[in-house]
């Protein structure tokens, strides 16, 4: 009883797994051509059959063949045999490059209806297609299936116009099943179960038009569909799709899910055809509305990922590598390889974000001072002892290669687990043009690993000099900050310099203005000084004075008062000094106490009060230029004017 089971269960076990150790019907048929074809009585019908493009199949015999109860009766050959009654009525044309032949039959009979097979090699051998054929009076004959034949795992785009009636009606894609028309995708936005992020649908420009581009084709996506505006098999209009997948192993694949730890990286590789030198390659994130752009092999990249995303071009292999790092969950989603050349295979992959541990690991944000000395640094874990690694500076191009060093330690006797497994990239004096991302990551046989993002901030140096910080009080003139040549200005001489700080001081605008302003007002007050001791010349003895419309008493104790207050003015110049005037340079001397006490009480002429009131106010003038912030204003090159018999 028990050995009874067994066999039992063993009869079972081939069926179950049938599917996926056996290549599906559509995949075992390789050749493929419409199942339906129409034509009217004495006029012509097209076949087209599809065939694998391998080398046995493009030099092998094609043919077109007749069922009968005996057999398949050949009606022509691409040897050269055409059957009598069909000569000049019947021909058949091999296109290698296209990878399928053509039958163009004409003057067609009602004797002619029936099953028919296009088929490669000898008749009967399997590697064959049925068609039937279906002559009619007419007036009008049925629109047969348009034909897809898709290698396998490759890109699917189909195009239907039902013209601008139908421009606001929804339009859709569906799949024939058991059970009806199986939605893939409409303008609704609906996806299919079976398809979503594999599917993008899209309006075209002319009105009423609509097309569908489907990634990843598989076994199970052969088969009829259906193209529509409306609701299939209620209103609207429709045309049918006959899509055949076939396998064309020399062709690697890429992975349909990938898995990128939190933190870390991933690398995606994707396959084009060249069909043209110029095509635009771009790599997009597929969205239920289309796919946004992320970065093409023309410069562009997407402010969001900025820093994050870089693309390698292979043509060697016709491929080329994307990489995204600083992998966060919202990164989870469907990717597509796409190319600006409709016929060219496009593809998709699905990226998922788990969480781990990344392997590469650093500092992920460096800042550093103009002129410093930077070491970014990038730990890697023994699964990368053998991987190249390497450090470089992303833009959006790409990444360029800088010079780094590992610090792996030399000798037999060195083990991963006791190795200093870091990578430095190093910067003796950094400049602001370092400041970028930087990406430390690992290769190995020409294929991309794992990458880490730094981000290396640049800043400005600190200010020297801030305001009036430490001022000097020694005889003669000085100017903190330097020396200054004859004939330059300080603000001159201090561009350079100044340059460097001036971005980081915020103060320093205002400070200008104040510098300008500063030497205006002191021309200002040195011609109403010298106008109002030359009105009270004529006035002799009045102390009443006109300057332009405006009408006041100066007595001479306000300019008297000049002298007390010019002292806070210059932090330098103490209350018992003088400044002689008239010679070739500033000369300070100091007075002795009982000459001011005599001064004070001497009864000074007109000429003597007016001199002294502009000595005093040169003084407060020279305070105010040379106390500015940051010491910045002119210095005189020669000595002040002789004002003696000016005035």
């Amino acid at each position: 009883m028990t050995l009874l089971a067994f066999i039992f269960l063993l009869a079972f076990l081939p069926a179950e797994s049938a599917s996926s150790r056996y290549l599906p019907k559509a995949a075992s048929n390789h050749v493929f051509g419409p199942r339906q074809v129409y034509g009217l009585l004495k006029g012509s019908v097209t076949v087209k059959c599809f065939y694998p493009p391998t080398s046995v199949n493009r030099h092998d015999r094609k043919y077109w063949c007749k069922e009968s109860a005996t057999g398949c009766t050949t009606i022509v050959s691409t040897n050269g045999f055409t059957a009598p009654g069909y000569q000049g009525r019947v021909s058949i044309t091999d296109y290698p490059l296209a990878k399928n032949f053509q039958i163009n039959m004409t003057g067609l009979t009602e004797a002619e209806e029936g099953t028919y097979q296009c088929g490669v090699g000898i008749n009967g051998r399997g590697l064959s297609h049925k068609v039937s054929l279906d002559v009619s009076e007419g007036p009008h004959v049925p629109e047969g299936a348009e034909l897809f034949y898709v290698k396998l795992h490759s890109t699917l785009t189909v195009s239907c116009s039902f013209g601008p009636d139908y421009a606001d009606i929804r339009k859709y894609l569906c799949k024939m099943e058991k059970s009806g028309c199986q939605n893939v995708v409409d303008t609704y936005h609906q996806f299919g179960e079976d398809y979503v992020g594999r599917v993008l649908p899209s309006i075209e420009g002319t009105p009423g038009s609509f097309s569908v581009v489907i990634t990843q084709m598989g076994w199970e996506d052969s088969g009829l569909y259906v193209c529509g505006a409306g609701f299939y098999g209620e209103s609207g209009e429709s045309k049918e799709l006959d899509v055949h997948v076939y396998e064309e192993t020399k062709v690697p694949q890429g992975k349909p899910t990938i898995f990128g730890v939190k933190g870390s990286s991933v690398t995606f590789e994707c396959r084009y055809e060249p069909l043209r030198k110029s095509s635009v390659k771009y790599w997009c994130k597929w969205r239920q509305n289309g796919c946004a752009k992320i970065i093409d092999n023309n410069g562009f990249v997407s402010p969001l990922y900025e820093g994050r995303v870089a693309m390698y071009n292979n043509p060697h292999n016709n491929t080329y590598t994307v990489i995204l790092n600083q992998l966060k969950n919202s990164d989870s989603g469907y990717y597509w390889c796409m190319t600006e050349e409709e016929k060219e295979q496009q593809s998709s992959t699905e990226l998922k974000i788990i969480d781990g541990q990344p392997g590469l690991e650093g500092k992920k944000e460096v800042e550093a001072q103009v002129g410093s000395r930077v070491d970014l640094t990038c730990s890697y874990p023994c699964k990368y002892y053998s991987y190249q690694k390497y450090w470089c500076k992303w833009n959006n191009t790409g990444c360029i290669l800088m010079p780094s060093s590992d610090q792996r330690q030399p000798g037999t006797d060195v083990t991963c687990d006791t190795d200093n497994k870091t990578v430095i990239l190093s910067f003796d004096s950094v400049a602001k043009t370092d400041q970028g991302w930087y990406w430390c990551g690992v290769k190995r046989n020409g294929l991309f690993g794992e990458t880490m993002a730094v981000y290396l901030e640049v800043t400005g140096g600190e200010l020297q000099d801030k305001g009036r910080q430490g001022l000097s009080c020694s005889s003669g003139l000085h100017v903190e900050g330097g020396f200054i040549p004859k004939g330059k200005s300080y603000s001159d001489a201090g561009v350079r310099s100044a340059a460097a700080s001036e971005s980081s001081d915020p103060s320093h605008g205002p400070n200008k203005l104040v510098l300008i302003l500063s030497p205006i007002g002191a021309v200002l007050l040195v011609l109403v000084v010298a106008f109002a001791i030359f009105k009270y010349r004529q006035i002799k003895r009045s102390d009443l004075v006109s300057v332009g419309s405006y009408r006041t008493n100066i007595s001479m104790s306000d300019f008297e008062s000049v002298k007390e207050y010019s002292a806070s003015n210059n932090a330098c110049v103490q209350e018992s000094q003088e400044t002689q005037m008239g010679g070739d340079e500033f000369i300070t001397t100091a007075a002795p106490p009982e000459s001011a006490a005599e001064t004070k009480k001497a009864k000074r002429s007109s000429k003597e009060d007016a001199d002294l009131a502009y000595s005093a106010f040169l003084l407060t003038s020279s305070g105010i230029a040379q106390g500015g912030p940051g010491g910045d204003n002119a210095a005189p090159d020669g000595p002040p004017p002789n004002w003696e018999g000016q005035i």
